[in-house]
């Protein structure tokens, strides 16, 4: 199937899906223009595409694969492609691997999640086999043990891992700890998540020969989003011209952004997808233009990754910049927001992985104690309401629990680090 041209998938879904008959009810007869069309209400697009009775299809559900999303409310919704929808999505983020650095004859390990309808392993597989160079494809999975999944890289003479940063980042850990040399790898190629500075100490540990990059930015529910762009920001895409058209948005008023360097939602419209249309959709991130070439933006993460701790709104970002601070020699390869209440209150503990080896506090410069009060002060100097909600008796003190990298929490499904963990109890 060839990308529509928008007019046509306007008059399209108004004419054979109930929800954005709806939508659109209040609007003229001929639309053209994206921005006279409403921005998609994420609770209300998905409260209408029930599997079994959905509003938003435009059509019966007889030729179609299905896969299981958290779209970007972390509560799985369906999400589905005909079998031509799905060939476009993966011929398009095929071509973009290319962009990566994938090479003729690559010996790729797809080491992203399979079963349970998630989609991102047979995704990618598929993507692959959809590119334009030649290359060897290796379906290891996601779920296979560290243990066994060395031996079989070793043996295979994998040259580039594919996976979210999480998957990545724990293979990364076993390698270094068991002295095991991965000489063949020379691309690391993550997706799904974002990766930090903290996380690519640790893969430059494992895997000192390897180049780091996006494999793509793209979702199952959203469809394709960004392609790689050549360069040392691996948050940088361009769209997937002409088969999706990006948007930021203001987050206050949802005009267009069209100047670099100024943040907002990103919203999604799919030009290939006809049985469950996406018009601009809200994809779940912050983006930026970067002014450097056409459509090229920044990822700046999730929009809504983040907590709130009594009376006081925290972001994982401002957490990550204050490890940042603090720890200058590197030592921390990651990091959770685990929030617990107790006697009443409620209280952040900023839950840190070192580096296979830097155990003993010998390691660390000071000691982890120091340490961990550094990363303190970091975070209650830019979120000042913590440590005054602290005094207030509001909320507990700040502290810190460390980890190893293997000991983070994980989405069991996907395999993605969970950013936050809410530990309170709920009626």
């Amino acid at each position: 199937m060839s990308a529509q041209q928008l007019s046509d998938l306007i008059r399209f879904a108004r004419h054979n899906s109930p929800y954005y008959r709806d939508l659109y009810a209040s609007m003229p007869a001929h639309v053209d223009r994206l921005t006279d069309l409403p921005v998609v209400d994420q609770q209300d697009f998905w409260a209408a595409n029930a599997l079994d009775d959905s509003r938003v299809l435009t059509g019966p559900l007889s030729e179609a694969t299905v896969y299981k999303t958290g779209g970007t409310t972390g509560s799985p919704k369906f999400s589905v492609y005909t079998r031509d929808e799905w060939r476009t999505f993966v011929t398009a983020f095929g071509r973009g691997l290319v962009d990566t650095g994938l090479r003729p004859g690559h010996r790729v390990a797809d080491l992203f999640y399979a079963g349970e309808l998630y989609a991102s392993f047979l995704f990618v597989l598929d993507s692959l086999a959809h590119a334009p160079v030649d290359n060897v494809r290796l379906p290891v999975g996601g779920a296979a043990p560290p243990e066994s999944t060395i031996p079989t890289l070793r043996d295979l003479a994998a040259q580039v891992l594919t996976g979210t940063s999480t998957t990545l980042c724990r293979l990364a850990e076993q390698v270094v700890s068991s002295g095991v040399r991965l000489d063949a790898v020379e691309l690391l190629l993550f997706g799904g998540e974002a990766l930090f500075d903290d996380q690519r100490r640790l893969l430059a540990a494992a895997f000192p020969r390897a180049e780091v990059r996006s494999v793509g930015y793209a979702s199952v529910d959203a469809g394709l989003l960004g392609r790689p762009v050549s360069g040392s920001d691996a948050r940088v895409h361009r769209a997937f011209t002409p088969y999706a058209l990006v948007e930021i948005l203001d987050d206050s008023t949802d005009e267009p952004i069209t100047e670099p360097g100024r943040p907002g939602r990103v919203v999604v419209t799919s030009l290939f997808r006809r049985l469950m249309p996406i018009i601009r959709y809200p994809a779940g991130d912050r983006a930026e233009w970067t002014g450097t070439g056409p459509g090229h933006f920044r990822i700046l993460g999730r929009a809504e990754e983040g907590v709130r701790v009594g009376p006081v709104s925290l972001y994982t970002q401002d957490a990550q910049d204050a490890v940042a601070a603090a720890d200058t020699e590197g030592h921390v390869v990651g990091m959770q927001l685990v929030v617990r209440r107790w006697e009443g209150r409620d209280g952040l503990v900023l839950r840190l992985a070192t580096a296979p080896g830097d155990d003993a506090d010998g390691r660390i410069a000071g000691g982890r104690e120091a340490l961990a009060e550094a990363v303190v002060t970091q975070l209650e100097t830019v979120r000042p309401l913590y440590p005054d909600s602290v005094r207030a008796g509001f909320v507990h003190p700040l502290s810190v629990e460390w980890a190893r990298h293997r000991d983070l929490a994980v989405n069991p499904r996907s395999g993605k680090l969970v950013r936050v963990l809410d530990e309170r109890p709920t009626a």
